[in-house]
């Protein structure tokens, strides 16, 4: 299966160009900028008609108008997770979003550890601690993110978030992928990658 991986795209999303060809795209969190509904229809509808066989999104911190929401109406080849999963050809995706109200009461620690066992695809916003995480000296991930990916030992963890972080790494026999495409100032600056699993 080839997973075309790209996040943190702040409203830039028609900017993308030539995507390359993959089975299944997964956009881990951060499609707008402010949050309002013009912005997030403009992504889903974008999403929604890119020609993939399988569309996978999530929210990330700066799409907090899609906390605790179902969104009505999307093709059944597009999947939002939200503390959710999908099977596709197989293959376990489940999806951890970014939301502020998670960091304020506490409930990011029960959402991390109820990620099911057999996850093949972990998508978050966050990264785990100390990968592809690093900013000015400072590592922004999550410790029991980390805690919990060693435990369960997906084939693949996407994330984004820390913009500079963008890259892709193999660690105990996984591999992390940190899909961010824009910059510290909101402009493009990575390519999306394909990565086959």
């Amino acid at each position: 299966m080839r997973i075309l991986h790209i996040s943190d795209t702040h409203n830039l999303h028609k900017d993308l160009r030539d995507l390359p060809e993959a089975d299944v795209i997964v956009h881990s969190g951060d499609m707008s900028l402010a949050s309002t509904e013009n912005e997030l229809f403009d992504f889903i509808n974008w999403f929604c008609d890119l020609p993939y066989k399988h569309k996978i999104f999530i929210a990330g911190n700066h799409d907090n108008l899609l906390f605790d929401s179902n969104i009505d109406g999307l093709d059944e080849n597009v999947y939002f997770l939200q503390n959710s999963g999908v099977t596709i050809d197989g293959v376990k995706f489940y999806g951890v979003p970014m939301f502020m109200e998670y960091d304020l009461t506490g409930e990011d620690k029960r959402v991390i550890a109820a990620i099911p066992s057999d996850t093949d695809v972990l998508i978050s916003h966050q990264p785990p601690k100390g990968i592809l995480d690093l900013d000015d000296d400072i590592h922004y991930g999550s410790e029991q993110l980390l805690e919990k990916v060693l435990e369960i030992k997906p084939k693949l963890h996407l994330f984004g978030h820390i913009h500079c972080a963008n890259g892709i790494v193999r660690q105990h026999d996984i591999v992390f992928s940190n899909g961010s495409i824009s910059t510290h100032r909101y402009g493009l600056t990575f390519k999306p990658r394909v990565i086959e699993i």
